[in-house]
């Protein structure tokens, strides 16, 4: 059954998980868009309850501090929009209470991206499928998200076939405590430590100076479950049957994820169509000028909104092939942003 609560022009805003990094993005992101907030609320456990959290103020909310509260079911009463990213234990857990109080759940977990009645959103994908949620809305995978952007403005070019996909996936995938250990263990390695001697704590393995093919739970079929999420979520957010075999991997870089994605299409494209269509696309930036060292690199872009595209060629391999490198944020368009954006979705049109 579709929502039909209208949410208002000034909407309240509660933010669950405010304490942890992509709920402190929110909070950034909330003030970088000015989003027309009557009121934000500043969820989260109850051993976080009183904490005071700076926020850069938006719409009719002022610069200040934020006091943190205890979330309990009865911490929605009033919201009209509710950001999740408090863990899909937690979003499950909360979610009747949420809808019950007439507010939309954008939940950034797991917990619902597969049910039939939650839509899977992406703005610059999808954003019609905003009109059939039935109070809650589900934010991708970071890794779907960010190859979602360039796949799209392809796909409208020449439809995508197959897809397969390397992805380089930095700490902040892991959350806070996982970006803590990177730089934990940068320092024990280079204060001569030996492997063996590193805190690992976030992760199966060390994670500084190394790589990890291992992200997420293992499958009977021996993919991992991030792996998983990358298959069946671009078919739900493109409503196509698009193959997609994926290899993820964790890197040590700090928050900015990077893929290798080669494309084969059911039609020919040449690089210079795929290029203007790249150009064109909202949320994707080209920077692709090889015979002067320029491609997207996840070190420099932190922060940053876009999805940056670079090293595009055509792959001789395939009767209509091309290959593309792209880093995205991962706290920002991967979790945050795309979460704010689909909120603006929701607001009436001017």
């Amino acid at each position: 059954m579709a929502w039909t609560k209208a949410i208002p022009a000034h909407p309240v805003v509660a933010v669950a998980g405010a304490t942890g990094a992509v709920g402190q993005e929110f909070m950034n992101v909330l003030h970088d868009l000015d989003f027309p907030a009557a009121e934000v609320r500043a969820l989260a456990s109850a051993r976080s309850a009183g904490k005071k959290i700076e926020f850069a103020g938006c719409g009719q909310v002022p610069a200040g501090e934020l006091t943190v509260q205890e979330m309990t079911p009865e911490s929605f009463e009033g919201v009209d929009i509710a950001l999740f990213s408090a863990g899909a234990g937690v979003s499950k857990q909360m979610r009747e209470a949420v809808v019950a109080a007439g507010a939309v759940m954008i939940d950034n977990s797991s917990a619902f991206r597969m049910e039939d009645d939650v839509p899977l959103i992406v703005p610059e994908v999808n954003p019609d499928d905003i009109g059939w949620h039935s109070g809650v809305i589900a934010n991708p995978n970071c890794t779907t998200i960010i190859m979602s952007l360039p796949l799209k403005a392809l796909h409208d070019v020449a439809p995508v076939k197959r897809v397969v996909v390397s992805s380089y996936q930095a700490a902040s995938g892991a959350g806070a405590p996982a970006m803590a250990e990177l730089y934990d263990q940068t320092r024990e390695f280079l204060d001569g430590k030996r492997g063996d001697e590193l805190t690992v704590k976030a992760f199966a393995h060390q994670i500084a100076f190394n790589c990890i093919p291992h992200i997420d739970v293992f499958l009977e079929d021996g993919s991992t479950k991030e792996e998983w999420k990358m298959v069946v979520e671009t078919k739900k957010i493109f409503h196509a049957d698009i193959a997609v075999a994926p290899t993820c991997v964790r890197v040590p870089s700090l928050r900015c994820h990077a893929e290798a994605v080669n494309v084969e299409f059911a039609e020919p494209i040449s690089v210079e169509q795929a290029r203007e269509a790249f150009e064109a696309f909202e949320g994707v930036t080209v920077m692709d000028d090889v015979a002067n060292n320029v491609y997207p690199m996840p070190g420099l872009l932190q922060g940053t909104n876009d999805v940056y595209v670079g090293r595009l060629r055509k792959d001789p391999t395939v009767e209509n092939g091309l290959n593309f490198w792209c880093v995205g944020d991962q706290i920002r368009k991967g979790a945050a942003l795309n979460a704010v954006q689909i909120a603006k979705l929701l607001l009436p049109k001017e």
